[in-house]
């Protein structure tokens, strides 16, 4: 069988962790026509527009997508081009495992495998703001400060959190059928309820009814966010398959990306009823554009996911195997998998690559 599928090689090092993946899935075998497209910065200077709609077009017909990491300006510039490819696609369900690799010496932790699973479509996220001093900021903070008795600065900025049932619903139940397909054992939702009782409250109370009706094959429960980053350092063996919120599954997916070792090798998969987009958890370090010097594992890890969601099991098996003896052999790795980073036996991105690639052989 050959797949079609769309690539985005994205921004800064996206090009070459993308290359580097597309060597290793194309040595397993696994039949693929690419569609590639320019998104950011490139297809700014191209097209005008850092989401072209042509690249939409192109997953919402191929249902399936790789995707290297896009730059997102801080406080200014375009909004995030992966937060509206979620939107536009309605990819509701983030997940992002975080399991170790024997050789990975930056992670002081063994034998951690936790997937973390993110509702991406509301939340903080889901961009309702407000700038200070606008017309309509002062609106809504006129109108705030006349039904509640907590009152807003005139000269605030204002972001809305939408929490729904309709969201939440969806998110966790995603949550319990993914444990249960993948033989995980617990389920734990994550909020702030304690403070934010209609919105983490809302998602928190969905949980526990969801987590009810699979009581008899799932374990469940709940931990507040804060509470969560502590008991992750200190004992996160001690968790599964986390739920959260947009804004919390973000930060957390991060924190759980360093007990393995750091975004370098944390993948990521963006899910919704009709199609799934894969890519590396990590940004695109454009100050690393063109040296070959990054680590391609996050973007190869993905390539493993989206080989499992082709049910191409066989595949997956082998390119996680053979990524996993070049890791522990440490020999043919980048910089940051090296015991000294300034270790000069060091390979770039595509030497380490071609050495998956002959372990696959």
């Amino acid at each position: 069988m050959k797949y079609k599928i769309t690539l985005i090689p994205g921004d800064g090092i996206g090009p070459e962790v993308v290359l580097a993946t597309k060597k290793c899935i194309e040595a397993t075998g696994v039949k693929i026509e690419w569609e590639e497209f320019l998104a950011g910065e490139e297809a700014i200077e191209k097209f005008g527009t850092p989401l072209p709609e042509q690249i939409l077009s192109s997953i919402k017909k191929n249902k399936i997508a790789l995707k290297g990491p896009i730059v997102t300006p801080i406080a200014s510039g375009f909004r995030s081009v992966n937060v509206a490819m979620r939107q536009n696609l309605d990819l509701f369900a983030c997940v992002r495992p975080a399991k170790s690799i024997e050789g990975v010496v930056s992670s002081p932790y063994k034998n951690v495998d936790l997937i973390i699973i993110r509702e991406n479509s509301e939340d903080l996220y889901a961009g309702v703001e407000f700038e200070k001093n606008s017309s309509n900021a002062k609106k809504l903070i006129s109108l705030i400060n006349r039904l509640s008795p907590k009152k807003v600065r005139e000269d605030s900025g204002i972001s809305i959190k939408p929490i729904s049932e309709f969201a939440s619903r969806r998110i966790i139940d995603f949550s319990f059928k993914y444990a249960i397909k993948n033989n995980r054992k617990k389920v734990t939702a994550v909020h702030k309820a304690n403070i934010m009782k209609y919105t983490d409250g809302l998602f928190l109370k969905i949980a526990r009814e969801i987590a009810s009706k699979y009581k008899d094959r799932i374990a469940f429960d709940e931990a507040i966010v804060d509470n969560l980053c502590m008991q992750l350092v200190l004992r996160p063996h001690n968790f599964d398959v986390l739920v959260l919120p947009n804004l919390y599954g973000d930060i957390i997916s991060d924190l759980c990306a360093g007990l393995i070792g750091g975004l370098g090798i944390a993948p990521g998969v963006n899910i919704g009823e009709d199609c799934a987009l894969f890519e590396p958890v990590h940004g695109a370090a454009p100050k690393y554009k063109g040296l070959n010097k990054v680590n391609p594992t996050a973007t190869i890890q993905s390539g493993v996911l989206m080989l499992r969601y082709l049910n191409e099991d066989k595949a997956a098996d082998r390119l996680e195997l053979a990524l996993k003896k070049v890791i522990k052999e440490g020999k043919f790795v980048t910089y940051d998998l090296k015991k000294d980073r300034n270790d000069p036996s060091a390979v770039g991105t595509q030497e380490m690559a071609d050495a998956i690639v002959k372990r696959l052989d």
